[in-house]
């Protein structure tokens, strides 16, 4: 395997990782939520994760990679302040999955430019956008729950 590949299976499995992450997260925050529209919208919101998740999986697999199936250091992390964040509540769990979607947006913009064009252009069309979807929707829940 040459080292463009290497280099591009381990930074997807960096995303992947974040992505598995995140559906933890949700997951979390899921089991304190009492409203259902709000339930309805982060489960949504949750299978996107998942979905990015299955798309890099396949992408690592492709490359001839073995696809990362743990959360990392990130997902420690989130275990630490969804934990907080359910103890007290809809909006403070919110504000943590907000915290985790800015990360997410963040990790991907940062480091898109370590992939090759191939991944470049596979990361550009069917993660970005739905990570930005799925930020946005959290920000809008969080200016929503602060009204």
């Amino acid at each position: 395997m040459n080292k463009d590949i290497e280099k591009d299976i381990k930074q997807l499995n960096s995303f992947l990782r974040g992505e598995l992450s995140a559906v933890q997260s949700y997951d979390q925050c899921l089991e304190k939520i009492e409203s259902p529209q709000l339930g309805d919208t982060l489960r949504e919101l949750r299978q996107s994760h998942l979905e990015r998740a299955r798309l890099l999986e396949q992408k690592v697999s492709q490359l001839g990679g073995k696809p990362s199936k743990d959360t990392g250091a990130w997902g420690g992390f989130a275990k630490l302040v969804e934990r907080g964040a359910t103890a007290f509540g809809e909006k403070a769990a919110i504000m943590a999955l907000e915290e985790g979607e800015d990360h997410g947006r963040d990790d991907y913009k940062r480091d898109i430019g370590a992939l090759s064009a191939e991944c470049q252009a596979f990361v550009r069309g069917r993660i970005m956008p739905e990570q930005q979807r799925t930020h946005d929707t959290v920000s809008r829940l969080k200016k929503q729950l602060q009204n």
